[in-house]
C-alpha cells in the first residue's frame, strides 16, 4: 500500500511541475510552482483512483499563487469535498504576506486533509515555516517527492537565494577541432535549429554577458529575435569592472539567471573564478586550420544530456557538487 502512495504522489507531483513550467515567464522574480487538488472516488470493491478536481500554476508575479489558482479551478458542486482532497504543490506554501496572503492560511481555511510538497522554499521568509503551520494545524503533510526534479525547476530562484549570485550558464560554439573563430574571424557555427534554442534560452534567462573584446569585434545584437520573449538584460565584460564585483551588482539587480556567451577569456575568468553552474557547447561538423581554441570543459563536470539538431551537438555539463 505504501509503495502504491508513492506511485500516486509521483503521478500527481509531476502534473504539478508540467503546471508550473508555463510561468516561466510570467512568474518570475518568483518561483514557478503548480499545484493539483485530488479526491479519491470509488471504482469498485477495495479500488480507488484518485480524481482531480483542480489545479493551477502561479502564472503571474504579484497574482494569484498555484494554490489559490487551483481552489478557484474547484467546481462548485465539488467544493463539498475539500475535507477529503490532498492538495499536490510542487514548492512549499508560503506562510508571510507578501503581495499576496499566505497559501498555508488558505489550504488550512479549506480543510484539506492531506498536502504533499515537493521541496521546502530556501527563501528566507519561508524554510520550513508553512509545512510546520499546516502541521500545526493537525493537517497531514509529506515532504520531498520528486524532490530533485522541483529543484532542478527552480534551479534560478534557490541558487539566487542560496549563494546570493545568479544560476550561471557558460555557452559557446565550437568547430569539430576544436576551435571557436576562424584564424581570429567570427565564424558562424549555429545552424537554423540550434539558433533558434540559444533564442529560446535567452527569453528564459534575465540577463546575457559577452566579454569587452567580443562586443566591439562582432556587435552581437543578444535579443531573442528567432523566438518569442522578452530580451535578457545586455552585460560587457570590462577589465574595470572585476568579475566578483559585477556577479555581486547583478545581483543586487535581482537578476537570478545569466549566460555567458563571450569568447575564450572570458569563460576561462567564470571558470578559474568557479562561478558557473551550466555548460553548453555546441559542436559543428566543419573545421578551420587555425584560430582561438575552446576553452576546456572542467573536470569536476556530470554530463546532463546531449542531442543533435542536424550537423549539430550540443552537450549540457552541470557542476558536480563538492
Amino acid at each position: 500500500m505504501e509503495n502504491d502512495q508513492i506511485i500516486v504522489d509521483e503521478k500527481y507531483m509531476r502534473r504539478c511541475l508540467q503546471l508550473a513550467a508555463n510561468g516561466i515567464h510570467g512568474a518570475r522574480p518568483n518561483p514557478m510552482v503548480g499545484a493539483v487538488i485530488t479526491v479519491s472516488q470509488q471504482l469498485r470493491a477495495n479500488s480507488q483512483e484518485p480524481r482531480i478536481i483542480g489545479e493551477g500554476y502561479h502564472v503571474r508575479c504579484g497574482q494569484g499563487h498555484a494554490e489559490v489558482n487551483a481552489f478557484a479551478s474547484v467546481k462548485p458542486e465539488d467544493e463539498a469535498l475539500l475535507k477529503d482532497a490532498t492538495i499536490y504543490v510542487s514548492l512549499e506554501p508560503c506562510s508571510h504576506y507578501g503581495k499576496t496572503p499566505p497559501c498555508a492560511d488558505l489550504i488550512i481555511k479549506k480543510g484539506v486533509r492531506r498536502v504533499v510538497v515537493g521541496t521546502i522554499d530556501l527563501f528566507a521568509e519561508v524554510q520550513g515555516r508553512g509545512i510546520k503551520k499546516l502541521q500545526d494545524a493537525g493537517i497531514e503533510v509529506t515532504v520531498g517527492v520528486l524532490e530533485k526534479e522541483c529543484q532542478w525547476l527552480n534551479r534560478r530562484f534557490f541558487t539566487y537565494h542560496s549563494k546570493h549570485r545568479p544560476y550561471i550558464i557558460l555557452k559557446w560554439a565550437q568547430t569539430a577541432n576544436g576551435f571557436i573563430d576562424d584564424h581570429g574571424k567570427a565564424l558562424q557555427i549555429s545552424n537554423e535549429q540550434t539558433q533558434m534554442l540559444s533564442h529560446q534560452l535567452r527569453a528564459e534567462e534575465d540577463a546575457i554577458l559577452v566579454g569587452h573584446t567580443t562586443d566591439v569585434r562582432e556587435h552581437p545584437q543578444l535579443t531573442v529575435r528567432h523566438w518569442h520573449g522578452p530580451n535578457p538584460k545586455r552585460v560587457v565584460l570590462t577589465h574595470q569592472r572585476p568579475l566578483p564585483q559585477l556577479i555581486d551588482d547583478l545581483y543586487q539587480q535581482g537578476i537570478q539567471s545569466l549566460i555567458v556567451e563571450g569568447g575564450r577569456q572570458t569563460h576561462e575568468s567564470f571558470i578559474e573564478a568557479g562561478l558557473w553552474d551550466e555548460i553548453r557547447v555546441e559542436t559543428g561538423p566543419m573545421t578551420v586550420s587555425d584560430g582561438t581554441h575552446a576553452p576546456q570543459v572542467p573536470a569536476n563536470v556530470s554530463l546532463l544530456s546531449s542531442a543533435v539538431y542536424g550537423d549539430n551537438q550540443i552537450r549540457r555539463y552541470i557542476k558536480v557538487q563538492e
